[in-house]
């Protein structure tokens, strides 16, 4: 999970223009996350971090999604939960 939540931090903080300790994080997050438990089940869940970022970006900056965003965030979110179904 704390690869997920440094992974969004990193895409928004790249867009605020700072950069490096969360992409850090994020990838020391995920090696760890493999070496705990299975690929097939760490990656989805790293996959996840889209919604994080999405949440994120609205609260801290305000965005707003529009109606095809949100659908594809949808889709891309099931997806991840489809990929993670036969590895539970």
């Amino acid at each position: 999970m704390g690869s997920a939540v440094f992974a969004s931090l990193a895409a928004i903080l790249g867009k605020v223009g700072i950069e490096g300790v969360a992409t850090g994080a994020a990838w020391l997050c995920y090696w760890r996350a493999l070496q705990e438990g299975p690929a097939s089940v760490v990656a989805p869940v790293d996959r996840l971090s889209l919604l994080v970022t999405a949440v994120l970006s609205r609260v801290v900056l305000d965005e707003h999604a529009s109606r095809r965003a949100v659908a594809g965030l949808a889709l891309s979110l099931a997806g991840a939960l489809l990929m993670a179904l036969p590895a539970l």
